[in-house]
């Protein structure tokens, strides 16, 4: 019993001390000042680019880009009208410039008189992190899955091979359609080894359809991913992939480094 009531004392002692120390803390204590948030106009209306953006396809020229396997010779696709339309017989470009982690957005278009089905229709694929010539990366499939059927971590959204989207919100094909990617790069240690695995957070058309999902490698077509090589920043790869569907067009493409 008087182990009991010993208890009973220390423990409202406890609490009496406490609320002493709340008392005498101020609000100030727990703000802070610095660092100072830099400041960031946004763009006039949604999926416009705001003011800290680097703009890689405005509508007018492929400057920012260059092929991806001969990164000596100036990106070959098709611009007219403001839209960047997939050459399917030059191959994938690929941005000049490397990134690391990244705040990414992306228009993209299945023209209204796609034909084919299942993969063959509408194929092409934004690979977060090129990491060689091909389709060497990390890639995030673009697909008409409007009413298309085919395996899930496949789909339109799906970090291919990998991870099924949330949702389907695809919008029918002539109609446009957005990605907005968060992407966290893969860390290597000096020994070549993997420190941290990437991880990527995308919205289509404004759903949430990969939430920080992990990346267990590189995209690979057949058999499992693995981080098989050590890699630092990387460009940003769009795909012509070789089906034989009408090709893909592509606009409004900006990026924000984190």
């Amino acid at each position: 019993m008087k182990g009991k009531i010993i208890l009973t004392a220390l423990l409202a002692g406890g609490c009496y001390m406490a609320q002493a120390q709340d008392q005498k803390a101020k609000p100030e204590d727990t703000e802070v000042y610095t660092p100072v948030p830099p400041e960031v106009k946004p763009g006039k209306k949604c999926g416009d680019a705001p003011s800290d953006a680097i703009i890689l396809f405005d509508g007018s020229n492929l400057d920012q880009w260059v092929m991806a396997d001969d990164r000596n010779t100036p990106a070959k696709w098709d611009v007219s009208k403001g839209v960047l339309t997939v050459n399917k017989k030059v191959g994938n470009i690929e941005t000049k410039k490397s990134f690391n982690n990244y705040q990414l957005h992306i228009e993209w278009r299945v023209p209204a008189n796609i034909t084919g089905t299942g993969q063959g229709r509408g194929n092409s694929g934004v690979f977060l992190a090129s990491i060689g010539k091909g389709d060497a990366g990390y890639e995030l499939q673009v697909l008409d899955s409007y009413n298309n059927k085919t395996y899930t971590n496949g789909q339109a959204a799906s970090i291919y091979k990998q991870h099924v989207p949330l949702a389907n919100p695809t919008n029918k094909p002539g109609e446009w359609q957005a990605y907005d990617v968060i992407w966290t790069a893969p860390v290597f240690g000096s020994d070549g080894k993997l420190v941290s695995p990437a991880r990527v957070t995308v919205l289509f058309n404004g759903v949430l359809v990969q939430n920080n999902v992990e990346l267990k490698g590189p995209t690979q077509y057949i058999g499992a991913p693995a981080y098989r090589e050590a890699h630092g920043p990387s460009p940003i790869k769009l795909q012509a992939h070789g089906d034989k569907s009408e090709p893909l067009s592509f606009r409004n493409i900006w990026i924000r480094e984190l």
